[in-house]
């Protein structure tokens, strides 16, 4: 099949890797969740082939995944895995997750699902990132984030921007404290979070 093509991926790259590249450590297993074309998972796999990168997605991309890492060839990204947050998880637990423009298009239920999963599959001390567009006390970070939010519900009524405040509760009942919240270009926002540990 023809390569899935993500002109995000390619422009936002750079810089999310500057924000995650210090947890890259040598002998680190990062699941991906939503890897949607792979072309993040190509990347950062390239530049980082000691650490071990699993990319996921729901059936229906698996295969433009597989065609990204057909073409990469890379030894440290094994065979994508199904993963749907309401129902299907890794049994592993992985050193850092990691997702890229998901929670807009989730509905409010699977993003608890989503944070859920992630404190059950995230090892103690160990990180959980998510990039996209995030509001604020209650409001759009810009006009441009409030057209898009406008968009997705047009699209889909369940999907749409979420609240920071909301989100940051839904790490901490499962187990994170935040550790950055960085600001990136295009009004998108990377979040990190560490799994506490038990003696937190």
């Amino acid at each position: 099949m023809s390569l899935p093509y993500s002109e995000s991926c390619e422009q936002n790259k750079d810089v999310i890797l500057n924000a995650i590249s210090s947890f890259l450590k040598s002998g680190a297993e990062v699941l991906e969740i939503g890897s949607g074309t792979g072309q993040h998972a190509v990347y950062f796999a390239g530049l980082y082939p000691e650490i071990i990168w699993q990319t996921s997605d729901r059936q229906e991309n698996l295969a433009g995944i597989r065609s990204w890492l057909d073409k990469g060839q890379q030894q440290n990204i094994p065979e994508p895995i199904e993963l749907d947050v309401r129902e299907s998880w890794p049994e592993k637990s992985y050193n850092m997750i990691f997702s890229a423009n998901s929670l807009h298009i989730m509905s409010e239920s699977e993003v608890e699902q989503f944070f859920t999963g992630c404190g059950q599959r995230t090892k103690p001390a160990g990180h959980l990132v998510v990039y996209g567009p995030f509001n604020y006390n209650g409001d759009y970070s810009s006009d441009s984030n409030r057209q898009f939010d406008q968009w997705l519900k047009a699209r889909d009524s369940e999907s749409g921007i979420k609240h920071f405040e909301w989100i940051d509760r839904l790490a901490q009942d499962a187990g994170f404290k935040i550790v950055d919240d960085i600001e990136m270009p295009a009004n998108n926002r990377t979040i990190i979070w560490q799994r506490e540990t038990l003696s937190d």
